[in-house]
């Protein structure tokens, strides 16, 4: 593993110290080259919570990867030039899975010795940050997202970021992470029917101003003027928007397609029955009032 290699692909041409200006040229440097995608886990391989992999993965290959890889290749590109790193192990979306969604993120806080302050620095939530943010409550712009950390009744920190569609959050105590919850968890939730990551294909990257999303065969891009979406039609057309806009080079993801429309199929089902259940559930309110 050589820091230069990780430059490089990250694509990053600064100066090498320790300072919160590098660590902001860094982040921004690798979400806007290196995708955040579950294709691995879509194609059935092994996945692990180890910097090695992750640098085989990202760097050597030329892929991307989820939290538990970008958060630990960036750590241990941090840790390479200087910084004071800590990996953290974070619970996203608590408030709707409570204890079950223990260690399903892995985040960074980072010590800068020019500064001397702590900060949040995450390259593995899908490209929303694009600076570190100082460990104490605020609220960012970066576009097109509004995002930030609060304190929680429970004295943990809440990151939260919001494209005008609700707040995606994850919370984490300022404490190492246990990394045999991070490894378990890393392994549920790329084998488990229950996983997002397994249910749904995902690549996300981040342009200084806008965010793309693939979600099964949903694209989206999202900037300042607003969010507009397309549906793909093919497996030819998959394999060429993640290779193209996203720069994953994955032919067998053709083979995906009939799972792929599957879920696709499921989902407007089931937006259907919320949809239907909502109405008939207004209309009974209406009537008794």
């Amino acid at each position: 593993m050589r820091l230069e290699d990780y430059l490089a692909r990250a694509e990053f041409r600064g100066e090498i110290a320790p300072t919160l200006q590098v660590l902001t040229d860094l982040l921004r440097a690798h979400v806007t080259h290196i995708p955040f995608e579950n294709l691995d886990i879509q194609l059935g391989r092994t996945l692990t919570t180890e910097p090695e992999s992750a640098f085989d993965k990202i760097v050597t290959r030329k892929r991307g990867g989820w939290c538990y890889e970008q958060n630990g290749l960036f750590g241990w590109a941090l840790s390479e030039i200087g910084f004071e790193v800590t990996r953290v192990a974070a619970a996203v979306m608590r408030s709707e899975r409570d204890r079950i969604a223990d260690a399903n993120h892995l985040t960074l806080l980072v010590r800068t010795k020019d500064s001397g302050h702590t900060w949040l620095a995450d390259v593995g939530f899908g490209g929303s940050m694009i600076a570190p943010i100082e460990l104490r409550e605020s609220a960012h712009k970066h576009n097109p997202f509004r995002l930030g950390l609060r304190r929680t009744d429970g004295h943990r920190w809440q990151f939260w970021e919001d494209i005008g569609d609700g707040e995606f959050t994850f919370d984490f105590f300022a404490e190492p992470a246990d990394e045999t919850a991070l490894a378990d968890k890393c392994q549920y939730l790329q084998t488990s029917p229950e996983s997002g990551f397994v249910q749904s294909l995902v690549a996300q990257i981040r342009l200084p101003d806008a965010h793309k999303t693939l979600r099964g065969k949903v694209f989206s891009q999202a900037s300042a003027g607003g969010i507009g979406t397309r549906i793909l039609e093919s497996p030819d057309e998959l394999v060429s928007v993640l290779r193209d806009i996203f720069g994953i080079d994955v032919p067998e993801a053709a083979g995906l397609w009939p799972r792929i429309e599957q879920r696709h199929e499921e989902l407007l089902r089931e937006k259907t029955l919320t949809n239907t259940y909502e109405i008939r559930s207004r209309s009974h309110n209406q009537s008794l009032g």
